[in-house]
């Protein structure tokens, strides 16, 4: 697991990497699925969760359209910290977003799939096919330069 250490000037630095990094690539990492873990560089506390905080709060402030939390939903959640029992949400919010995540994947696989056998596609490949069939044919040389370089060379 990889670890990140933040420093009291508010910098991150990725050990693994020997560099400081940002809250972007730490989304990267997160993208491509590579565990790691923030940790405050003198005392070694755990400050994952913080960060993983502040990444989705500059995720929501950089773009408008892709806001996932509503005000409504925000006021929602800050109800459920304040409920005698909370509700098992986390439980409940980590499966129902990996099963979106899952979902999603599969209608992206079979979306291309989909594309790649539509008549256009199956167009385009048999296209490409005959262009390479003829540019193997027209670069081979044909038998008679072949004749003719037995009957020079005789």
């Amino acid at each position: 697991m990889r670890v990140i250490r933040k420093y009291a000037n508010r910098r991150l630095y990725d050990t693994q990497q020997s560099r400081y990094v940002t809250l972007e690539d730490l989304r990267r990492l997160i993208i491509e699925e590579e565990p790691f873990r923030v940790e405050d560089a003198k005392s070694g506390e755990d400050l994952t969760r913080t960060i993983l905080l502040s990444i989705i709060i500059e995720q929501e402030q950089a773009d408008s359209e892709a806001e996932v939390f509503s005000n409504d939903l925000l006021a929602q959640l800050i109800r459920v910290y304040d409920m005698s029992s909370p509700l098992p949400l986390s439980r409940y919010l980590e499966q129902g977003t990996q099963l979106m995540l899952e979902q999603q994947k599969r209608m992206q696989s079979q979306w291309k799939n989909a594309i790649r056998h539509s008549p256009i596609e199956f167009m385009r490949e048999l296209a490409e096919e005959n262009m390479r069939f003829w540019q193997n044919t027209l670069n081979q040389p044909t038998q008679t330069d072949d004749d003719d370089k037995s009957d020079k060379g005789s």
